[in-house]
């Protein structure tokens, strides 16, 4: 080997052994990798930041962006609706929510529909009064595996499809990934509602439903019946099941600026009126929608929702975080940063009792209330992920329509070859901001930094395995492994090394480490590069063992209550599934 490829293969070394310990973050890792790899030379100095302006890079950006849109609006709240019905058996609400989760993966990214629909799945979980860790890792893995579908539905396939344009001279188009990913999706899925979430272990009896984990007072709140509502013309008390369902109490009516005698059971409700609520603000907002009511602006606007800047977070504390072992108080979090910490959830068991001193410990679900443009920075600050937000940001539903309306013929544009996807997809963020559907102070939050930092500093790194000879090295090896067997046995191998690396590493990290190797082995081969390629990203996005292989992994650990060695009593036959699967699909419809 020459000095360079012992260079590379020690830095490649050092990347996996760091992502495994855990105690820096993956973007921390990647980029210190980075500037060790320009010191020793092993990168040209013109190539330092290349990948921060590479397609992959400025793709992800754009997916994440219109993701926010497409939650903003309400269109997947619209259609959560209409398909969750928390009176259902558990396997039907299963397979329900996991085809729902794969769908929306599909077309927007895997690790934002998963934050968009645990939500959902939470509080039919407490309406049904059952464990909620029985239905959120099938959510998650089946949003991992309709990520698979298409081009935009998880980064590794943007990955894999750009350094198809850099090798071969054509990317992959949004749908090339269809055939394999959906068969492996419609596999998985069945799999998840019918088997899967039977191996799931149930936990101890101490374990609270999510609607349990944190408690805080309700608000009273005034909301306008518009000239379109269709409340009009019905009684107050026909309303109580709707209320009932969103978990409100109608409490009245002010009419023309008069509150009417009692709780107005009786009365038949006009255009203009004013109902008297006490919610929460997740519930005040789900009630707005499920009634087609408004907020009363100016000076009768609740005192919670005068501040429209205010938000309720939940983040998890991964290993390393700032917060570890450190209570709120000890921060001054509070005095410093004007964000209050409201609760802390612990594998699904609650504090209340002096929240603000608890030594904080890795996998702790956190409820942080704040100014809305300073949580996210607080919680990069205190090292952690965010979950997802309770509600208190009024949802634009009336531009549910429209926000997917430009998305989808972003998608045709790119899919007809009539616009490059980057450019598509910038035109459509573009429009989304103008209309106000992301507002400007949104964008930069609605991007993951880390997995940009991750991307920017890998590509880099993967190229100059690729120059210096060390991923035909990489190849070699496995293809003499396979010796003397066919080609597809080959291809075997590669699925399972990649898989496995992804088990344990970042799944974008992991796709950039492989596909180089993918089309060394195809040339060592002497057969097409496109089945490698396919199979790479295929097992890039299954991280199914383990829950730092993936971040929707992450996110359900501490709400599901989940324990490291839970996830492979589901994921390991699912990833031996997908393996059975994704291999004779690929070798059909991407023959050597």
């Amino acid at each position: 080997m020459t000095t360079d490829q012992i260079i590379l293969f020690g830095l490649l070394v050092a990347i996996f052994v760091l992502l495994i310990w855990g105690r820096w973050r993956y973007d921390i890792v990647a980029f210190g990798a980075l500037v060790v790899a320009l010191i020793s030379g092993v990168v040209p100095i013109e190539q330092a930041f290349s990948g921060f302006g590479h397609p992959a890079t400025v793709i992800i950006a754009l997916v994440l962006i219109a993701s926010r849109a497409l939650s903003n609006s309400g269109a997947v709240e619209l259609i959560a609706r209409y398909v969750i019905d928390s009176s259902r058996k558990l396997g039907t609400h299963i397979a329900i929510m996991s085809g729902l989760a794969a769908g929306l993966s599909a077309v927007m990214n895997n690790v934002a529909a998963l934050a968009l629909l645990m939500p959902v799945d939470m509080q039919a979980a407490a309406k049904a009064k059952r464990r909620v860790r029985l239905t959120l890792m099938p959510l998650s893995f089946a949003s991992i595996l309709g990520g698979m579908i298409t081009l935009i539905g998880t980064p590794p396939n943007i990955v894999i499809a750009e350094f198809r344009n850099s090798a071969l001279g054509a990317p992959y188009k949004m749908f090339d990934f269809a055939p394999v990913g959906l068969a492996c999706a419609l596999v998985g899925v069945a799999f998840i509602a019918t088997v899967g979430w039977r191996l799931i272990p149930r936990g101890s009896d101490e374990q609270k439903q999510p609607g349990e984990m944190f408690d805080f007072e309700d608000y009273i709140a005034e909301l306008k019946v518009p000239k379109d509502s269709d409340t009009i013309s019905k009684r107050v008390r026909e309303l109580d099941d709707v209320a009932e369902d969103n978990e409100s109490v109608i409490l009245g009516i002010v009419r023309r600026g008069q509150r009417l005698p009692g709780f107005a059971r009786r009365t038949v409700i006009e255009a203009d009126d004013v109902l008297v609520v006490e919610a929460s603000p997740e519930s005040i907002d789900a009630l707005v929608g499920a009634l087609n009511l408004e907020y009363v602006r100016g000076e009768d606007k609740p005192p919670m929702l005068a501040d429209e800047s205010l938000s309720l977070v939940e983040v998890v504390v991964p290993e390393g975080a700032r917060i570890e072992g450190r209570s709120a108080l000890s921060l001054k979090l509070l005095h410093r940063h004007g964000v209050t910490l409201l609760g802390v959830s612990r594998q699904g068991k609650p504090f209340r009792d002096r929240i603000r001193k608890l030594p904080v410990h890795a996998g702790d679900v956190l409820l942080l209330l704040g100014p809305d443009e300073r949580l996210s920075e607080v919680a990069g600050w205190l090292g952690c992920l965010p979950l997802g937000e309770r509600g208190l940001q009024v949802i634009q539903r009336q531009k549910a329509g429209m926000a997917a309306g430009i998305f989808a013929l972003a998608v045709v544009l790119a899919s007809t070859g009539v616009l490059y996807l980057p450019v598509a997809l910038a035109a459509a963020v573009v429009l989304l901001v103008l209309l106000n559907v992301v507002p400007v102070r949104q964008v930069y939050d609605s991007i993951e930094w880390p997995v940009i930092v991750l991307l920017g500093s890998m590509i880099p790194i993967g190229v100059a395995l690729e120059t210096s000879g060390s991923t035909g090295l990489l190849a070699g090896g496995i293809v003499s492994l396979a010796d003397g067997y066919s080609p597809a046995i080959a291809l075997v191998l590669l699925i399972v090394i990649t898989m496995s690396l992804s088990d344990v590493m970042n799944n974008t990290a992991t796709a950039v480490i492989a596909a180089p190797i993918a089309v060394d082995m195809a040339d060592r081969l002497n057969v097409s590069p496109d089945p490698f390629l396919m199979g790479v990203a295929v097992a890039a996005s299954c991280a199914f063992l383990t829950p730092i292989g993936h971040k929707n992994n992450t996110l359900i650990m501490g709400p599901g209550g989940y324990r490291f060695g839970d996830y492979w009593r589901m994921g390991l036959p699912l990833e031996i599934l997908v393996v059975a699967v994704s291999t004779p699909m690929i070798l059909w419809v991407w023959p050597m």
